[in-house]
């Protein structure tokens, strides 16, 4: 089991859901080291579901470990911060640098417009 703080961008992880009971995949894409808090994970949220034409569609190239099970979609614009290593259930895999990247910046062009 990979420990909260050796976390990393581009990991994903099976973490607490801020919408609702269950857990869910979780994409990290920043690991700060905040000096009055320690390490916080800030992730967005992975789904199953198809419901909106802005998620980006995991392929099984995107994966640098084994895909996730099922066809999966990134929702960029879903943030959440996770504060200690009890939002974290586990590790499940991690994505390439540069689908990473990609999810970064449709987040940056989100939030930004």
């Amino acid at each position: 089991m990979t420990a909260f703080e050796d976390l990393e961008r581009g990991d994903i992880v099976w973490a607490t859901d801020p919408l609702s009971e269950k857990g869910r995949p979780l994409l990290v894409l920043g690991a700060p080291q905040l000096p009055n808090h320690g390490t916080q994970l800030i992730t967005v949220l992975i789904s199953t579901k198809t419901y909106h034409e802005d998620a980006l569609t995991l392929r099984d190239d995107d994966y640098e470990g084994d895909p996730l099970g099922e066809r999966s979609h990134v929702l960029p614009w879903s943030l959440a911060t996770l504060n200690s290593a009890a939002d974290v259930d586990h590790y499940l895999t991690s994505l390439v640098d540069e689908r990473t990247d990609d999810v970064a910046s449709q987040l940056i062009d989100y939030i930004s417009s």
